[in-house]
This record gives C-alpha cells, structure tokens and sequence, in this order.
C-alpha cells in the first residue's frame, strides 16, 4: 500500500473518530442545558407560585387570581415550553404553553430517532408547590421534543460542516507534507535499482532530513563497499589468470615441447631405422603442435605475453591482428588510438584490454558484422573507448543470453568509476562507449 495513502488514511480515521467524539459531546451538551433550562424555569416559577399564595393568605392582592402566570409570560420566557399546574384538592389544572410549533422536520429521521432513544428529549420537570409545610399543587414544566431536536441538529450540523472542511484542509495540507516529506524515498529506490543493475558508481544526493540523510549515507557507504569489493574480486581474477599463464607456459609448454621435440628424434632415428615409425612419429608431431597452438591462444586470453613487456597499444594491435585473421576476410576490424598510452595505470590499460577484448568476442558470436571499429582516445582527464559495429542489433536492451559479456564489462568500468553506454548505430549495429577518468597521480 502506499505509505502516502496509508498515513493519511489513518489521519482521516483518527480526525472522524475526533468528530465523532466531538458531535456526541454537543450532543449530551444541548441535551443537558435543555433540562437544565426546563429546571431552572421550574424552579422560577414554583417561587411565583409560592409568593402568590404567600399574598393571598395574607389578603393582599388578587385573591382569585391564581395561578398567575403573567408575570412568567412578560418576562421573556423561552419559546416551547409548557408549564401545568395541578391543584391538590382536585380542583381545574391550570396550564399555558409559549413559543411556536414547527411545521415540519429539517433533520434526517435517523438522527431523530437516535436522540430520543437516548436523551428522551420533552421530559417534564415536576416541582411540587408548598406553603407552610403543606402541599399545595405540583407544577410541571415541559419542553417541545421537537424543538429540542431542531436545536441539536443545528448545533451539530454547523460543527461537523466546519469540521469537514476543516479536516479536509488538514488531510490536503498532510497529504502535500508528506508527499514533499517522502520525495527523497523516490531518489532511494531509484538509487538502489541503479546499484542493482550494476551501476555502482552512482551516488545518492545530500538530503535535508537527517532520517533521509542517514539511510542515504548508509547506501552510498554500502555501494563505495561494493565498488571496493568488486575491484579486489578483478585483480584477484587477473592475478589468479597471470598465474595460470605462468603455470601453463612454462609447465604445459615445455612439456609439449619437449613431446615435439621427442616425437621429431623418434622421426629421425625411424627413417634409418624403423620407417613404419614415421607416420606414427608425425601424427604426434601434429597433435603437439595443435596442442601448443591452442595453448597460445589460452595463453592469450588469460593474460598476452606482450601486454606485460610491450604495452596497451601493442596488445591491441595485435589482438586487431589476431581477429583479422581468424576472421578470414568476413569481418574487418581496425584500430585507432589517439593520445599518450602513458598516463594510462596499469588496471587501467587492462581493464581496456578485457573490453576490447570481451565486445571482439561478443560482436564475432552474436553480431554477424563486416566491420568492427575500436577508437582510443587519451586526454588530460579521460580515456575514451568506442567500440562500434554495423552487425544485426536494432533495438535495445538485450535479453539476458547475449548481455552477460556486456555485465562483465559493466562491472569492470564500473569498479574504476567509469561511466557504461550503449547505443543502436545508424542504420543498425551496436555502439558501446566506455570513459574512465584519468587516474591520479599517473602522469
């Protein structure tokens, strides 16, 4: 799920959860202040009431006016109230009733029925009237249910309407925050997919946050540990190839030397001797030299004897050579090379080498070109390497079959910081271009 959507899911959740709380609250507000007001009305009038009486056992005023209920209607009384009072010696009650009568509901019936379940709106208020110790009547005040009702939606309609806008301006706001919060969770896994591929020498950016900033220093220690490993892994590989060489030509070769040379005395002393023993003598003959010559090969690829005595240049030239005329006229290579060798490293020139030497190999596998132009070029601060053919790629990227020379030669750039790409040449074939920087110190 996404981490946007899921934080401001649950900060909806806990904002409607508040509202409810909220709405309930003013609720059992309304509730209680109606039934307080019912009371306190209750209470006004029983004092009335109670001084009426008072005057009339004494004989002072209106004697068969009672109950009064003028004063209490000249003195604001609040609409929808009802107020009864029934005598004890069973005599007429006397009632009055104030405010306006609505003529129909603007509320949901859901709301009406949930609030007279639970606050039971209209209970009267009785108030008993005494006198000197006796009972004289009961009063009872009541409220209008419905306008109770009306005047709880109202007040809980206007809430959750500026709530809503309310919590939607704060889920907008928290939605924009985090969105700008989490822009850096974006540039981490597009960092980590390009360290997946390979690309090991990409660096993630400096982060304001220090959350971000940490996870993306962590990475960037993780990838600089990688590129660290990948280089030892190389050079071990190299160092483990110069020693098979080593092995190879002075043990394997010598010993298929001195086959050969066995195999030509045994040849020489059958000819005066044993002739039957010459074509034997010549058939080992052959399968030595076939022998040495595909060691000279092996020899080539684990590690050319001219690359350490001779150089970059002339290691590839005479693997152009080589090419040219294995190829048998089927396919053209040439080579160019611009600029001074010498401020090449030695990692460097070999890392050139097995990428040179890697795109020949895949362009004569997979390619099917008729010509393969390799360009060198040395300045102050980079080595450039092109590798181009006219053979039958038309379309990046490749499938995983025909791309695991290209991871190999990925991962060697990579591990000297140099930078991988590759192109679709006009009108079809592959480009690869490789650019190192121009090692420190070397000169």
């Amino acid at each position: 799920m996404n981490l946007q959507l899921h934080l401001l899911s649950r900060i909806a959740l806990v904002a409607i959860f508040s509202l409810l709380i909220i709405g309930s609250f003013l609720l059992y507000q309304s509730d209680l202040q109606a039934k307080q007001n019912n009371q306190q009305i209750a209470d006004s009038i029983s004092k009335q009431l109670q001084s009426q009486l008072l005057l009339r056992i004494a004989g002072i005023g209106r004697i068969d006016a009672f109950p009064d209920f003028e004063f209490w209607k000249q003195s604001g009384n609040q609409p929808g109230i009802c107020v009864t009072y029934v005598p004890t010696d069973e005599a007429l009650p006397h009632s009055i009733c104030s405010g306006i009568k609505l003529v129909g509901a603007n509320w949901p019936e859901v709301f009406e029925m949930a609030y007279r379940w639970i606050f039971k709106p209209g209970t009267p208020v009785e108030h008993p009237i005494t006198v000197q110790g006796r009972n004289i009547g009961l009063l009872t005040v009541s409220s209008s249910a419905e306008l109770e009702i009306a005047e709880a939606w109202n007040k809980t309609s206007s809430l959750m309407a500026l709530s809503s806008v309310t919590v939607l301006a704060v889920c907008l706001l928290v939605y924009m925050t985090i969105s700008h919060a989490l822009k850096p969770a974006q540039t981490i896994v597009s960092g980590l997919e390009e360290l997946e591929a390979g690309q090991l020498t990409y660096r993630l950016p400096a982060f304001k946050l220090n959350e971000w900033q940490k996870i993306g220093i962590a990475i960037n220690q993780l990838a600089t540990s990688q590129q660290q490993l990948l280089v030892k892994l190389i050079n071990l590989q190299e160092q483990e190839r110069r020693l098979l060489a080593r092995e190879l030509h002075d043990e394997f070769g010598q010993c298929l030397a001195a086959i050969n040379a066995v195999a030509t005395s045994i040849k020489q002393t059958a000819e005066t001797q044993s002739p039957d023993l010459i074509e034997d003598a010549n058939h080992i003959s052959r399968i030595t030299m076939h022998m040495l010559e595909g060691l000279r090969g092996m020899l080539g690829r684990l590690r050319p004897t001219e690359f350490d005595e001779l150089g970059l240049v002339v290691s590839l030239n005479s693997l152009v050579i080589g090419w040219n005329s294995r190829s048998g006229g089927k396919t053209h290579y040439r080579l160019d090379v611009i600029g001074d060798c010498a401020c090449i490293s030695e990692s460097q020139a070999l890392t050139l080498f097995r990428i040179v030497q890697e795109c020949l190999t895949n362009t004569t596998k997979h390619a099917a070109a008729a010509n393969v132009n390799v360009t060198l070029v040395i300045d102050h601060y980079t080595i450039s390497l092109t590798v181009i053919d006219d053979g039958i790629a038309a379309e990046l990227p490749f499938t995983a079959s025909s791309g695991m020379g290209l991871l190999g030669i990925r991962e060697r750039v990579a591990a000297l910081n140099g930078t991988l790409n590759l192109a679709i040449a006009e009108p079809h074939g592959l480009i690869v271009e490789v650019s190192l920087p121009i090692e420190l110190g070397i000169q």
